[in-house]
């Protein structure tokens, strides 16, 4: 067998900042990804925004990960001259009785200590942004935009100057816990890989590597669930300098208004329990868009709305159930040394890359 120090399994947003913050702490680092190329799943398929740590349970791995990696993030953007803009967030109350889980969420905030949100009167949001209607509203400055793409490829070139080697299209078809290490049969390969570290960052299919390695125990496998999230782009004259959010709903935050990094809204993703990875936008869900917007933007015009792209997120509890934390499981989980699995990064995944990759290479006392 081929020996290899540590492989990270899959090439997302969360597997290039595991394998560069390993790379970075002198470990031999090989990345196998499934796909043709870097960020081909949820990582491409979102609304990228850097998150501040608003709406995750308090002393959650969400809430304390987002935060740190939202400072992680700008950092580093700056650093390295990633395109991103600061530009804040409007979360809006559209009606009275939402007022009082407003505040709530303000409060919830603070104990993630995200402390520099602004409640906002109806009057002041339209000094703002003239065309939203509410009856209050929290501002979140700390909220931004960021070009994912280029985030991935930097993080791609950073693991690679430290010495990472990426190996594409190169499925774990299987894998045993040995003696020796945890042994990999990889797509395409004569011989197996034996490695002794193994970081599971397969996203939607981390569940799948989890259960086709021998000596796992399966109790420690969580259940996958799909959320499908409809994008839909906007054609229209719109004139919004910060994103906006309605109060969130179950399982996600509302279909809100993003902006990408030239000023175009889009909206979404909404909430769509499916049983399989088809990111075909579903049309017909325009007309309860239309409905959702117009609650706090009443002047959009449906004809305006196209729909765009979808992403699908991996949840771990099924519909209607409470909202589950980041599973990152290291030896003291399983029982197995040198490995790592991650399930059920979804948001906040993007913003807490950087705050990932240091959790789990702390797992692994690097």
């Amino acid at each position: 067998m081929e020996r290899v120090d540590c492989v990270v399994i899959g090439a997302g947003v969360v597997g290039l900042a595991v394998a560069r913050r390993l790379a970075l702490a002198g470990r031999e680092v090989m990345v196998l990804e499934a796909a043709h190329s870097i960020g081909t799943g949820t990582s491409s398929r979102n609304s990228e925004v850097i998150h501040a740590g608003i709406y995750y349970a308090q002393n959650s791995l969400k809430a304390t990960l987002c935060v740190r990696g939202k400072e992680a993030l700008y950092a580093y953007c700056e650093s390295r001259a990633i395109p991103h803009r600061r530009c804040g967030k409007l979360i809006v109350a559209t009606d009275a009785r939402q007022v009082s889980a407003l505040q709530a969420l303000r409060s919830n905030a603070s104990a993630n200590g995200v402390l520099d949100l602004q409640s906002l009167t109806s009057v002041q949001v339209k000094a703002l942004e003239p065309e939203i209607v509410c009856v209050a509203a929290l501002l979140s400055p700390s909220t931004g935009i960021i070009d994912s793409h280029t985030f991935m490829l930097q993080l791609q070139a950073d693991a690679e100057q430290a010495g990472a080697v990426f190996a594409f299209q190169s499925a774990v078809e299987a894998g045993e816990i040995t003696f020796e290490g945890i042994a990999l049969r990889v797509q395409g390969a004569i011989e197996p890989l034996l490695a002794t570290s193994v970081i599971n960052c397969a996203g939607l299919q981390a569940q799948q590597v989890a259960a086709s390695l021998v000596g796992l125990p399966a109790a420690s496998i969580p259940p996958l669930f799909y959320a499908k999230g409809n994008y839909f782009s906007f054609s229209g004259q719109a004139h919004f300098s910060r994103l906006i959010y309605p109060m969130p709903q179950a399982a996600g935050l509302g279909i809100h208004l993003t902006l990408d990094l030239a000023g175009r809204p889009r909206f979404g993703p909404d909430v769509q329990w499916v049983s399989d990875l088809d990111y075909t936008v579903d049309a017909s869900r325009l007309a309860a868009f239309q409905n959702q917007i117009r609650h706090y933007w009443p002047g959009v015009d449906a004809g305006t709305l196209q729909p765009d792209y979808a992403g699908i997120r991996p949840k771990l509890v099924p519909q209607g159930a409470p909202a589950a934390d980041f599973q990152i499981d290291g030896p003291t989980r399983h029982g197995v040394a040198g490995l790592v699995n991650l399930y059920g990064i979804e948001s906040p995944g993007l913003t807490a890359a950087l705050a990932i990759a240091d959790h789990v290479a702390q797992s692994l006392s690097v």
